[in-house]
């Protein structure tokens, strides 16, 4: 089985050489580095989240992919994700046709409703209608995809009739779009219904616990005829050269990052016991050595039928040499040893699912 591999990254700020905290400025150029390597090391794609608070620095994730597109030549360009929610469909599409253009057919996104909520107060819009805005948005979003004029009406926007949407992908080809989800059915069949790939955030628990989920979409999308599905997975990790080094590098970012997340949801605080353990052969943290890490991916790749797999890359105020590091060991060695363990393992078992194409 094939499979593409890509990093993500939110833009987290990070920790210079002296400890403090680097500007927002600087972590966005230092994202650019970042999606440079990632196609010097060998890896698929870059995604670059959206969001809105002083934490991360991306607000404008089709910006920074352009500034990626224009030092590379091959990597694929994504969000992770779009908050289509808080976000006009057709300005979505004419900024990321517009990226698809000038990096030559390399865009594609990552829509959602998102893991956080600072959008919505941000640009006016109320979170009571929080799925009745990212199911709307969607729907209006696929017509666009379909390319040709658009006539389409709904509660959360003007009505659009017989529209034409500039610049059009080029030689008539869809922009790959991908649904990101946590797992809820909904969301599932949601994907199904309009034929889109499915990308799982799987960032706790037990990757295997999702297989029920993917199951679930393909046989919806057998049922309801809305062709072939690609599905993707999302978690973080980090790489060093060894399973010590990686966790202890990691650690004392991972426990802030995701205490303060924790506070604002009303988790308890992260433990070194859980932290270990989500490193661990059925965690949802894909952090080790090369082989460690490499071992997991395969495992997920197998037992969830993955056609991507995308490594969240950005772990709180982890300084930005070590997630060079990461990138590059992801790249040169951790790739190869999954690509080559799929290889040699083809005739594994994967979920059911309507159809084998990629595209």
């Amino acid at each position: 089985m094939a499979i593409e591999l890509g990093i993500d990254t939110f833009g987290d700020v990070t920790q210079g050489p002296d400890g403090t905290l680097l500007s927002q400025a600087q972590v966005l150029r230092n994202v650019v580095e970042q999606g440079v390597l990632a196609e010097q090391s060998g890896l698929d794609a870059i995604g670059v989240g959206e969001h809105h608070r002083d934490d991360f620095a991306i607000s404008a994730p089709e910006v920074v992919l352009a500034a990626i597109a224009g030092r590379t030549e091959r990597i694929l360009l994504g969000s992770a994700v779009t908050v289509l929610s808080s976000d006009d469909p057709v300005r979505v599409f004419e900024r990321f046709s517009t990226l698809d253009a000038v990096s030559r057919g390399r865009a594609e996104v990552t829509v959602g409703r998102g893991s956080f909520t600072e959008s919505f107060p941000l640009f006016g819009l109320d979170l009571s209608q929080y799925e009745e805005l990212f199911e709307e948005k969607l729907d209006l979003f696929t017509r666009l995809l379909d390319g040709g004029p658009v006539t389409w009406s709904g509660n959360t926007r003007s009505a659009l009739t017989d529209q034409h949407v500039y610049p059009p992908i080029e030689h008539g080809r869809r922009l790959r779009t991908w649904v990101g989800v946590g797992g809820s059915p909904e969301s599932v069949i949601r994907a199904a219904r309009h034929g889109l790939p499915l990308m799982l955030a799987i960032i706790g628990g037990e990757p295997v616990r999702f297989r029920p989920f993917v199951e679930l979409y393909h046989r919806a999308l057998a049922q309801l005829g809305t062709g072939p599905g690609l599905m993707g997975q999302h978690s973080p990790g980090h790489i060093a050269d060894t399973d010590d080094e990686a966790l202890e590098q990691l650690w004392p970012h991972y426990r802030v990052y995701v205490g303060r997340i924790g506070r604002e949801r009303g988790w308890p605080p992260p433990t070194r016991e859980a932290f270990e353990a989500a490193a661990g052969p059925d965690g949802a943290l894909y952090a080790g050595s090369p082989t460690t890490v490499a071992a997991k991916i395969v495992r997920s790749a197998q037992t969830l039928g993955l056609d991507r797999f995308d490594l969240k890359v950005s772990q709180g105020a982890l300084p930005h040499e070590h997630t060079m590091r990461a990138i590059e060991l992801y790249g040169t060695v951790v790739a190869p040893l999954v690509r080559g363990a799929l290889a040699a393992d083809s005739t594994a078992p994967t979920p059911e699912r309507s159809d084998e194409a990629r595209g």
